[in-house]
């Protein structure tokens, strides 16, 4: 029996399923590998995390985003698959020991979208009405808009959200453009929602390819790691890094380029959306991806979240 090349650890969801697939065959590509012989030489390793088994709950109660890549990682660690591919805005800021983020594919649209059977965009929701979602940030930037709505707890894969907001148990939803994009599913997106006033989880629409140390800098993830991407998350994860981001605070970060600059917003907010503090920066954006430019953009990112955190100060539900 012929041994896989690469073994691929991912999550067992639909949208994990299509992500780590995208990731599965472009991995195959850049190894050389036929077409009709990548599923076999590099395989899909599916892992039921424990953010996947609790659906009852805000992940803030029982551990974080974390809990959507520690068993994966454990896998990683004990040699059970050779990459992992997480959503990067569910990778914490740090990463474990002997572990490295070795790639980071071309992004897709970071923007959240509004769904809804019944209004076509955010602002013709009526007084009152229910607004599912289990994201703390898409809570509190909705409440800064609309304090009148009711927020109700909306966890599940996409599917199960998208039924039950079919079903009438919500008036509205927020879910990622990417992950829609992803699954085919656009055609359920009233609006995406403008960035400056929904600002994005620090990574969102961007994936995380995971390797052991020393993999990191194998021919393959220099292959599909894109610069200009990997450029923007690193600001973004230095954002979430000063404003201490888990599932317990309310933050955005995006970073973009634009005329040969890297533009970053980030910002914090109360949760009940009563505060809102934001700072934005920018730095010359390199025509060639050093880790000194890594670190430079990272370094952008800790600043404007440390001048956030200086006067948005502790706003963390505490439990």
């Amino acid at each position: 029996m012929t041994q896989p090349l690469l073994r691929i650890g991912t999550r067992r969801s639909r949208l994990a399923l299509a992500q780590s697939g995208m990731m599965q065959r472009a991995i195959g590509r850049a190894l050389g590998v036929p077409e009709a012989e990548i599923e076999t030489l590099v395989p899909l390793v599916e892992i039921v995390t424990t953010g996947d088994r609790i659906q009852d709950r805000r992940l803030l109660e029982v551990g974080g985003k974390a809990l959507f890549t520690k068993e994966i990682e454990e896998a990683l660690l004990d040699g059970r698959v050779d990459v992992a591919v997480h959503s990067m805005k569910d990778v914490p800021a740090e990463q474990p020991p002997g572990l490295a983020i070795a790639a980071v594919p071309e992004r897709e649209d970071p923007r959240d979208a509004f769904i809804s059977e019944r209004y076509a965009t955010f602002a013709d929701l009526p007084q009152g009405a229910r607004f599912g979602t289990a994201s703390l940030r898409r809570q509190a930037q909705a409440l800064a808009l609309r304090p009148d709505l009711k927020i109700e707890m909306l966890r599940g894969n996409v599917d199960t959200r998208l039924k039950r907001l079919r079903d009438g148990d919500f008036d509205a939803i927020l879910l990622a453009c990417s992950g829609l994009n992803r699954l085919g599913l656009g055609e359920v997106i009233r609006q995406r929602l403008p960035l400056d006033a929904f600002l994005p989880a620090p990574g969102q629409g961007a994936l995380a390819l995971q390797t052991r140390e020393d993999d990191v800098n194998a021919a393959w993830t220099r292959a599909l790691n894109h610069a200009p991407t990997a450029l923007c998350v690193a600001a973004e994860r230095g954002a979430m890094t000063a404003l201490e981001g888990s599932c317990r605070t309310a933050i955005g970060a995006y970073a973009h380029i634009a005329e040969g600059r890297l533009h970053l917003s980030t910002e914090m907010l109360s949760p009940d959306g009563s505060g809102r503090w934001t700072r934005s920066g920018d730095i010359a954006a390199p025509a060639d991806l050093t880790q000194a430019e890594l670190s430079a953009a990272r370094a952008l990112g800790l600043d404007l979240g440390g001048q956030v955190q200086a006067v948005a100060g502790d706003q963390k539900i505490a439990l």
